[in-house]
């Protein structure tokens, strides 16, 4: 039989205080209840425990609270901790923590599978099954924050969008959950500690920025020559380059903040000078800083990191043009964690 039920979490604080107003109750139990859900991140009605039996029996009648469970973990040499994580439908996501001495980074996806087609990535070979809620989105965070405490003995202090599915084709929920997360009546973390990487929508991005948003904006680039990104991010050909500089330079206008620019470099597709070359120049057009990631090998892209030293002429390259750029090591590799590895393949603890 169908649950008609409403999720309680798609309610506003409005909407719980009109809720118990009309059942004869104070508008205050459901600025109460709005606060178990958010701030405790409570997912059962029975741990409310500054309401009645019967204000607790009334919500179990006219509602559910979907949530979602840590389904298996997975940790790696290095400390990084991969979480498969089933859906109130039973769809799977996953998210990994990045313990440092300084910090717990929390890397969260945004959809099931993935909307984009990027052929390095191992997520881009699912079938992108639904966006998240943006209820979901916040849960997924509230269990990495929850396990971090019990791993890393510290809460999370940084969250990078950097997960399965591509956050701007799933922007109103990426929204929602961020806003909930710096509200002082959800996690009331600061947006600075706050990034969302994106491949690269340029009518999003004008749209984020619009919205005055004060969270960061990492881009994976990979190639600034639009034939080169378009062998290896098919959907660049509906994006080009122009197009992505003229919204990036519209996001630093507005916004003041500088883009990250993600970029891995392969061998024998833009290991060459003139990659290096137009990269520095996308770079000088907009106030940036270049993250050389690491590669990670997947099943479905065949192709080997270039040798140190063409990784040396690009930083040696953007060194000389006052591009600050850092090369970032993986994190999690052997457990499929790592950068572009997401392709719920964790199978045991």
């Amino acid at each position: 039989m169908k649950n008609f039920k409403k999720n309680i979490r798609n309610l506003s604080k409005e909407e719980l205080q009109d809720f118990f107003l009309s059942n004869g109750i104070s508008s205050y139990k459901g600025t109460q209840v709005y606060k178990w859900l958010w701030e405790k991140g409570v997912v059962n009605f029975d741990d409310m425990t500054n309401l009645s039996l019967s204000q607790r029996s009334l919500l179990k009648r006219e509602f559910i609270i979907n949530h979602a469970l840590i389904n298996n973990k997975k940790l790696s040499n290095d400390g990084t901790s991969k979480y498969s994580v089933k859906l109130y439908d039973g769809l799977i996501i996953e998210s990994v923590l990045i313990p440092t001495t300084r910090r717990v980074t929390a890397c969260i996806s945004s959809q099931v599978g993935c909307s984009l087609d990027c052929i390095f990535c191992a997520t881009s070979i699912l079938k992108r099954m639904r966006n998240l809620n943006s209820d979901e989105i916040y849960d997924q965070i509230l269990l990495m924050n929850h396990e971090s405490l019990i791993s890393y003995k510290r809460p999370i202090s940084n969250i990078v969008f950097m997960g399965m599915g591509e956050p701007l084709m799933n922007y109103n929920n990426v929204l929602s959950a961020i806003k909930k997360l710096t509200s002082t009546e959800g996690l009331k973390m600061s947006p600075k500690r706050i990034t969302l990487s994106t491949s690269g929508i340029p009518k999003i991005i004008k749209k984020m920025a619009d919205g005055n948003v004060k969270f960061k904006l990492a881009v994976s680039l990979h190639s600034a020559i639009q034939s080169i990104r378009e062998k290896i991010m098919p959907f660049a050909n509906k994006f080009p380059l122009e197009e992505l500089l003229d919204a990036l330079l519209y996001w630093y206008n507005i916004t003041k903040s500088i883009v990250t620019i993600e970029y891995i470099v392969w061998e024998g597709i833009n290991d060459q000078k003139r990659d290096i070359e137009a990269l520095v120049e996308f770079c000088k057009k907009i106030p940036s800083k270049v993250n050389l990631i690491q590669y990670n090998p997947t099943d479905n892209f065949h192709k080997s990191e270039a040798n140190k030293e063409v990784l040396n002429a690009y930083i040696k390259t953007l060194n000389f043009s006052k591009i600050r750029v850092t090369y970032r090591k993986s994190r999690g590799y052997d457990i499929n964690a790592a950068c572009g590895q997401l392709a719920n393949k964790i199978t045991s603890n």
